[in-house]
């Protein structure tokens, strides 16, 4: 029996080459950013995963982008990405501006949930994650310039409360005059990321060298 191992970013990356939204199917170029509880990023170049140097590509989620995060990355470091824009980091500022400290016992879905229901907490501390994540994708799209970068995670069922922050965040950071921006919409694929992105990696076993329908 085939045994095959990936990691999630990647997976999620290859569900939505396989099995994503239509728009998607005719790109060939593209960025998952899989935001979680840590940040991950798949990167699909020519309809396959990159995964570089004995699989170490994609790890932008500990690029450094400032400093004095709300949370410490997974590795301990206040400068990350992910310690800015990861669900963490969300639910950090959520409790900051709550109660003071940066301890909550609500989830990340909980947390969307009291933004849709009009907790201005929760949508600030959405929006101010997405700012981050924008600057984040700002960064791949002029080191990468991809053809699209997809919102994989909880945070794109958020898309309506921090989409205007992102885009915002992304056009002003984009300083590469005359290259057309990537595209940066949300994933489809909901709740089931982890499970179509294992599925996904059965059928690019089998069928790598046919472009998905």
């Amino acid at each position: 029996m085939t045994v095959r191992v990936d990691n999630d970013a990647n997976a999620a990356a290859l569900a939505e080459l396989w099995l994503g939204r239509p728009e998607i199917r005719d790109v060939r170029d593209f960025i998952l950013v899989l935001v979680e509880e840590g940040l991950g990023t798949g990167i699909i170049f020519d309809g396959q995963v990159y995964h570089g140097m004995v699989g170490g590509a994609g790890e932008f989620g500990h690029m450094t982008i400032g400093k004095g995060a709300p949370v410490a990355c997974a590795a301990g470091s206040d400068e990350c990405w992910e310690a800015f824009a990861s669900e963490r980091a969300a639910l950090a500022r959520y409790a900051q501006e709550k109660n003071g400290t940066s301890e909550t016992a609500i989830t990340f879905k909980q947390l969307v949930d009291l933004a849709f229901s009009g907790d201005e907490a929760a949508k600030n501390a959405l929006i101010e994650t997405a700012h981050f994540l924008g600057l984040g994708i700002s960064n791949l799209t002029k080191g990468l310039s991809p053809e699209a970068v997809i919102l994989g995670g909880e945070i794109s069922r958020a898309w309506p409360v921090i989409a205007e922050a992102l885009h915002s965040a992304i056009a002003q950071n984009s300083i590469c005059r005359g290259l057309q921006s990537a595209v940066t919409f949300a994933s489809t694929l909901g709740e089931d990321t982890r499970l179509m992105g294992a599925l996904s990696l059965i059928l690019a076993g089998k069928f790598a060298s046919v472009v998905p329908a």
